[in-house]
């Protein structure tokens, strides 16, 4: 009886020891689902909603700024190339980087139109949490978009969207490593082209 006690006694304190981790992780997908789901609603009001291409090209980049890492998808993009640009490449690079990802999508506001938003399940990956949604547009077949959300900040922030299956983040690395092995491995030739881009698609 005694070793049945003391069984009993380590097992109670080791218990919540067990159980808070799970816990904790249950938490931080509701919160990252809820947070997918500001985010989500505040972009569709924006498409949806009034205004000029210009006032909703500036309501985006808030949205976007406050909940994407912006930052830290431009320098996994550039891959191993960041840590060959200088300081004032990389800068140029990162400021540029933000503009581009504005501008491909408020070139497309038209297509996305009477967009709908619909919320699926959140899942722990990792260090990350993996929210699924599925974004519907008139006339289009429903999309499957998962959203993964990082904390490592301390905030949350949006580090990645993978559209049926494809991870945007990293589609878009190969195609800068694709675009720099054929100049030469030129950070200069990628911003100059990226600046190119921005100036095309705002002309």
């Amino acid at each position: 009886m005694t070793s049945r006690r003391h069984f009993l006694f380590f097992a109670a304190i080791a218990a919540p020891a067990l159980v808070a981790p799970a816990i904790v992780h249950a938490q931080a997908t509701e919160r990252a689902v809820a947070f997918v789901k500001a985010t989500g609603d505040k972009l569709v009001a924006v498409v949806n909603g009034p205004g000029s291409a210009a006032d909703k090209r500036q309501a985006l980049t808030k949205i976007i700024d406050s909940a994407v890492d912006v930052d830290g998808i431009a320098r996994f993009c550039l891959g191993r190339f960041w840590r060959q640009a200088s300081p004032e490449q990389q800068k140029r690079y990162i400021d540029l980087f933000h503009q581009v990802l504005v501008t491909n999508i408020t070139a497309k506001l038209g297509e996305y139109q009477g967009v709908k938003f619909t919320m699926g399940r959140g899942r722990q990956q990792d260090d990350e949490e993996i929210v699924s949604t599925t974004v519907e547009r008139p006339n289009n077949p429903p999309t499957a978009v998962d959203w993964k959300v990082s904390q490592e900040s301390g905030g949350m922030k949006i580090v990645d969207v993978i559209a049926e299956g494809t991870s945007l983040r990293l589609t878009q690395r190969q195609d800068y490593a694709s675009y720099l092995s054929r100049n030469n491995n030129d950070v200069d030739a990628l911003i100059t082209a990226m600046r190119q881009q921005v100036n095309g698609q705002n002309g």
